[in-house]
């Protein structure tokens, strides 16, 4: 769910937190040993994001959050403030080479560079993987 975030309204709020969990406690940040990634230079995006990013001339970075049932990626566009809401179940996250990390959800994909801060950024995604697995239903009965 690709959402404009810049202004306060509770509706977006609240879809926002029943699709991905409020957002965690300043004890579960610290024993995780923080929730969000460093930030990310953009490399490509879906039509529909691209289309935003377009707008301004500047450089397209975006940062990832961790909520306890899925992800929120954050970016700007022009003095626009945007997210892409997923949850964990539809999260798919492919390392094409050593430098691309590509995170989908539907039709909407964001691919990330790793040159920066390649270490952090690799440690980060660890951290998403594992959180995501964490929430995969362990028996079939579950599903």
């Amino acid at each position: 769910m690709l959402v404009n975030v810049s202004y306060t309204n509770k509706d977006t709020t609240r879809k926002v937190d029943a699709l991905v969990g409020k957002p965690f406690t300043i004890r579960e940040r610290f024993k995780m040993d923080g929730i969000g990634s460093p930030r990310l230079v953009i490399a490509e995006a879906s039509i529909q994001i691209n289309n935003l990013l377009l707008l301004d001339n500047n450089r397209n970075y975006c940062n990832i959050e961790m909520r306890p049932k899925g992800i929120i990626i954050g970016f700007r566009s022009l003095l626009e403030s945007y997210a892409l809401v997923i949850p964990y179940y539809k999260l798919v996250i492919y390392k094409g080479d050593t430098q691309i990390y590509s995170l989908h959800i539907d039709t909407y994909f964001i691919k990330v560079e790793t040159r920066q801060n390649g270490k952090a950024i690799h440690k980060f995604m660890t951290k998403l993987l594992a959180a995501k697995v964490e929430t995969l239903p362990t028996r079939l009965e579950d599903l």
